[in-house]
């Protein structure tokens, strides 16, 4: 019951910053974020802080993870394919609001960790590759929704190919010295863009590192 409160203050903490829709608030209710906090920061699991993970790497805000999940609108959605699973508190979050979660993580280490941790919480709607994301999961795609965890300088054309017809990916993308949080529409196979807002996020970075 305690981190229930705990979990219920943190929800309010974000609306404070950003309204959220009921299914992600379910979602949030659903997923300790404890959990997936490094053992030295487990004191700030339930504040408003990004925290860093190993190999320079860090865990959202959950005010970020919140909005990522609502831009996504996930109502009614089958699949999403996330690109940069990190610590796994993202991905546990979508398993909550759809059928299937494919995550790749480009760090070995990072993806032994979280794969860990959804045993442990039980969650067993999410596929995971330890593989360069920016190649996407042609085997299993298209996909309805499509998420970047890191910034991208261009969202590759094999990701776009990998996204349904009707789907959005959402992702940070560098814009000379900012990063934009931009969400993109496939229509009639084509992709137009919005911009959201600005934001920071660690660099998309070539190929694997275990």
């Amino acid at each position: 019951m305690l981190k229930r409160r705990q979990i219920e203050r943190m929800i309010a903490q974000i609306e404070l910053q950003f309204p959220l829709d009921d299914n992600v608030k379910k979602a949030f209710l659903s997923v300790d974020r404890e959990v997936f906090v490094p053992q030295v920061f487990k004191h700030l699991a339930y504040q408003l802080d990004a925290l860093p993970l190993s190999d320079n790497q860090w865990i959202s805000s959950p005010v970020t993870v919140a909005k990522m999940s609502q831009h996504l609108e996930m109502k009614g959605v089958d699949s999403v394919l996330e690109i940069g699973c990190g610590s796994g508190y993202q991905a546990a979050i979508l398993s909550k609001m759809c059928r299937r979660v494919f995550t790749i993580e480009r760090i070995g280490e990072l993806l032994k960790d979280a794969k860990k941790r959804f045993s442990e919480l039980e969650i067993y709607n999410i596929f995971t590759r330890f593989e360069d994301g920016q190649l996407g999961w042609k085997d299993y795609a298209p996909y309805d929704r499509i998420l970047f965890s890191a910034t991208a300088s261009k969202i590759p054309d094999i990701i776009f190919d990998q996204l349904a017809e009707g789907g959005i990916l959402v992702a940070p993308v560098q814009e000379g010295a900012l990063q934009i949080l931009t969400r993109y529409y496939k229509r009639n196979g084509k992709i137009s863009s919005e911009v959201i807002e600005p934001c920071l996020f660690v660099p998309v970075l070539d190929g694997r590192q275990k």
